[in-house]
């Protein structure tokens, strides 16, 4: 067997599989973000290792003593501060933090670090972290030994060991995306060096060996290779099958994802588009990032009193998108706007607007910003020839009719079970152990495809036009 670890946001998942891929069992723990100021997400590691023990622990009943290798999955761009003995010295900055918006500017000026990294240098990705460390907490920065990763840290408690992979590093604005090495004169650029990074492995290559006191403790077999696994999304497009040019998903998590597979490096930072290593040799993808996509939803459920699935459960039949128009930038947003400071509006707000206008709304804000991630993907040349949804909004027909026909592109959705992070660092894990390659991250049996309504291609391309007016009349105001 071989087991996947998925280190998200709001919990930590494992899924167990068999050599044919099949899911043998799973378990989750849930995880909690503390935002102590505005634009402030932080989570604290020591949380990650109870999450991690409580999933071990629920799967040790069923037995993991045929456990082969495990794999690694987790939200990017996080920053993990250790001293030399790795002790944390401050709580981890997540992906969603904006509070380095004036540092990833100031980064960002520097053309080295688009021409090197193939990147915008992002408020939320991990080198402007530091430069506001050192800045804020002085004290704090002279003590950094080492900087990791979330999901390498986890692999820090499972080995013992500081260790990268591509995908991942990719995030950080301190990578060679192109070499898939670090590069000096990033590091350097932000007062950092190459002995503060961990070592770097593909990750479908063993990264390290299972700690004894793991092993002993959860009933593994002593010494299992941990593969070297992948940032959540590049694990995710090894669990759905994208790892060759054309294939594509949108993921409809906490965040908003539309992932293509390359198999060449095509950066075109100027689009916020964001390009990184993929979770295999000598392969590349492109992402274009929403920050909120069922976090909207969530958000706007918490205004309501309503949960998520009661608003959206009798909305009819997609319908051409109303006056009512939302924009999904709750905290800042990356593809194509890059900025840290626009905020979220309703705009068109009138007497007929009810809960289900609102709401509707609402999911038509973050499919016309998931059009916009496509634009920017397209404008790189990138094309999307299959393309496949997953993530908890895949769940709403009508959400995935409204992509389908905001972008032109059927969307098919795979047979029910989870083949994200967790099923993708297993995949890798299995990689790792055996040998085998991307001919085994094969697409999932699929149980729908959903078509565009064409009759309805032309409303959807005035929304997107309205959608777009908004967007340009809101900046700066917000």
């Amino acid at each position: 067997m071989y087991l996947g670890l998925d280190l998200g946001t709001s919990g930590l998942k494992a899924i167990l599989i068999d050599d044919d891929q099949k899911v043998v069992a799973e378990a989750s723990a849930p995880l909690s973000v503390s935002r102590p100021q505005d634009g402030w997400s932080e989570q604290a590691p020591d949380d990650w290792i109870r999450a991690a023990e409580r999933v071990l622990g629920a799967l040790a009943g069923q037995g993991l003593d045929r456990v082969a290798a495990i794999g690694l999955s987790g939200q990017m761009h996080g920053a993990v501060l250790l001293d030399a003995a790795d002790d944390v010295l401050r709580p981890c900055i997540l992906w969603n933090d904006t509070r380095a918006a004036a540092e990833a500017a100031e980064l960002d000026a520097d053309p080295r670090f688009r021409a090197i990294s193939g990147n915008i240098v992002f408020p939320g990705f991990t080198a402007p972290k530091l430069v506001w460390v050192a800045r804020h907490e002085p004290a704090i920065f002279a003590r950094v030994a080492k900087v990791l990763l979330p999901k390498d840290y986890l692999r820090l408690w499972l080995t013992g060991e500081h260790v990268a992979e591509m995908s991942d590093a990719a995030g950080t604005s301190w990578f060679d995306t192109g070499a898939r090495d670090w590069s000096d004169a990033l590091l350097e650029a932000s007062n950092m060096s190459r002995a503060q990074m961990p070592r770097l492995v593909e990750g479908s290559e063993i990264s390290a060996l299972l700690r004894p006191e793991i092993a002993d403790r959860f009933g593994l077999p002593q010494r299992i290779p941990v593969a070297g696994g992948g940032g959540d999304n590049a694990a995710s497009g090894v669990g759905v099958g994208v790892v060759r040019a054309g294939q594509a998903f949108v993921s409809l998590g906490t965040s908003g994802v539309l992932f293509a597979a390359n198999d060449g490096y095509c950066p075109d930072p100027a689009t916020a588009v964001h390009t990184f290593c993929h979770a295999l040799p000598g392969t590349w993808h492109q992402m274009g990032v929403i920050l909120a996509a069922t976090d909207a939803l969530n958000w706007f459920g918490r205004i309501t009193g309503a949960p998520a699935e009661a608003l959206t459960a009798d909305l009819g039949p997609l319908k051409a998108p109303g006056k009512t128009r939302f924009l999904p930038y709750l905290g800042g947003e990356r593809t194509p706007l890059n900025d840290a400071a626009i905020r979220g509006a309703f705009i068109g707000l009138e007497h007929a607007t009810d809960r289900d206008a609102a709401t509707r709304a609402v999911l038509e804000g973050v499919t016309f910003a998931i059009r916009d991630c496509r634009d920017a993907l397209a404008a790189t040349g990138t094309t999307i020839d299959s393309l496949l949804a997953v993530g908890g909004g895949s769940r709403s027909h009508l959400w995935c009719q409204m992509i389908a026909t905001a972008l032109g592109t059927p969307l098919k959705l795979p047979v029910a079970g989870d083949y994200g992070g967790a099923f993708g660092a297993a995949r890798l894990a299995l990689m790792a152990a055996t040998g085998a390659g991307a001919e085994i991250a094969t697409e999932p049996a699929i149980s729908a495809e959903i078509e565009p309504v064409l009759a309805l291609s032309d409303a959807f391309d005035e929304g997107h036009a309205r959608y777009a007016a908004a967007q340009a009349a809101i900046r700066g105001l917000t």
